[in-house]
């Protein structure tokens, strides 16, 4: 697609509804002058990408401070690593599940507002990873079903997601799951403080309240369905140097299967929520 100017941030759009390439350099987005504008892309376009930033960990700390508040990825680092290798990450096993789509944690009111993901080891094949604009989505849905769906609520849970990747867990780690991740409500559709509004879709996704299990999996299933479809969609082939920022509050993801033994390893950091799923 065309690329288009802004104050000096040139924005190539890679669809026509989700995710564009800016053209930056390292030393530009590390000054924060283009913070505001970054954002503002941002919560337009769900996905950015920067071809050839590569950052450091240090370096994409510092970046995601420009952006706002950082969130704590572990007890000790702002900085987590994304690996399905249980030789390199202790939460290796639960990574397995960012094959299915979701939203980052749903087990929390205020989810964080985005994440900033750079690769550090890309497998031969595979890994490509998916986004989807549940604003977008919302927006297209036809007006009876948007009448349908307002005011419904939805259970998630960790427990949700893991049964997808390890349907048949022992007792205690389910236990483990529920203990770690408590079930969590909130409402189908996110009324937004800026008046737009999107789905809160994804595994982790258990059922919707006072509907049956029949009729839950299928309202479920047919938006994750309809949100998916590719005119909602921007899938992202990683090359090393990439630094790529999703709006978590309104997309999905998910990355396509690859190799365990393949070594693909993600930094990635987080910005704060800002709003509570309401």
């Amino acid at each position: 697609m065309d690329a288009v100017e802004n104050d000096a941030v040139t924005r190539r759009d890679l669809s026509p509804r989700i995710g564009s390439e800016v053209i930056l350099s390292k030393e530009a987005l590390l000054s924060g002058v283009y913070a505001e504008q970054l954002r503002e892309m941002l919560s337009q376009r769900g996905v950015l990408v920067v071809r050839g930033a590569f950052f450091d960990d240090a370096e994409q700390q510092a970046f995601t401070k420009t952006l706002g508040t950082p969130m704590a990825q572990t007890e000790r680092d702002e900085v987590m690593k994304i690996s399905m290798d249980t030789r390199v990450h202790a939460s290796a096993e639960f990574q397995r599940g960012n094959v299915l789509w979701h939203i980052d944690m749903l087990s929390a009111e205020t989810p964080n507002f985005a994440s900033i993901l750079s690769p550090r080891v890309l497998s031969d094949e595979g890994g490509e990873t998916d986004f989807a604009s549940t604003y977008a989505a919302w927006d297209d849905l036809p007006e009876d079903e948007k009448r349908a769906y307002e005011g419904l609520r939805v259970i998630h849970s960790l427990e949700a997601s893991q049964l997808m990747v390890n349907p048949e867990p022992s007792l205690a780690k389910l236990q483990f799951w529920r203990d770690v991740s408590p079930p969590r409500e909130h409402p189908l559709v996110w009324a937004h403080a800026s008046g737009r509004k999107s789905l809160v879709l994804g595994a982790s996704a258990y059922y919707v309240i006072g509907k049956s299990v029949e009729e839950s999996r299928q309202i479920l299933t047919r938006l994750r369905e309809w949100t998916t479809q590719p005119q909602y969609s921007y899938r992202h082939e990683w090359q090393l140097g990439d630094l790529l920022i999703w709006d978590n509050t309104g997309t999905m993801h998910r990355v396509l299967p690859f190799p365990l033994e393949s070594g693909r390893l993600m930094s990635r950091t987080a910005i704060e929520g800002e709003e509570p799923v309401a």
